[in-house]
């Protein structure tokens, strides 16, 4: 199968997973998670469902298993050091929902499941930072889409921090004051 091909099926399949997605559950953006976790829980359980890690977590699988697609069948060499970032991230992406039930059976106490949200949340930013970065620098040469869709992604990723930071300061400034 040629490469403009494979990228129309996966291209196909992303469209059709996004059109159920939207059809079962509404229209929702995963960066609504780093921006309202832990401060809002009920407005993700409605946007998402009770397991927001979960689905964030499925919907990445997904592209893990496109991206891992692209790159067997364009014959991309991986370089482990410049993976390793990425492979952590997913690791967190998919352990994190295994750690946040077992806060829900009581085997792992909140407070440290929300040191290790923050941990998770700001280091999966932070590789989001990094990959549109690199993509906005011409660091990936078969990166999908042009320069005025990464830029708009990377200033998306960047208002995202800005929002969230500034989430934290009010609470700082405001500590009785709830989400």
């Amino acid at each position: 199968m040629k490469t403009r091909n494979a990228i129309a099926w996966v291209v196909l399949a992303e469209l059709i997973m996004a059109a159920l997605g939207i059809l079962f559950y509404g229209i929702s953006v995963e960066g609504l998670i780093f921006l309202l976790y832990p401060r809002a829980p009920k407005l993700l359980h409605t946007y998402f469902s009770e397991n927001y890690f979960l689905v964030f977590a499925i919907a990445h699988g997904i592209h893990l298993l496109e991206l891992l697609s692209y790159v067997y069948l364009d014959g991309i060499a991986l370089v482990p050091y410049r993976v390793a970032g990425g492979f952590l991230a997913y690791a967190l992406i998919f352990i994190v929902p295994w750690l946040k039930e077992q806060v829900t059976v009581g085997k792992i106490q909140v407070t440290k499941f929300q040191i290790i949200g923050w941990v998770y949340l700001f280091y999966v930013w932070l590789i989001f930072f990094m990959t549109y970065l690199s993509r906005v620098n011409g660091g990936f040469n078969n990166a999908g889409g042009g320069q005025i869709e990464h830029r708009i992604l990377m200033g998306w990723v960047c208002a995202m921090l800005v929002w969230k930071l500034f989430q934290e300061l009010k609470k700082k400034l405001n500590p009785n004051r709830l989400a």
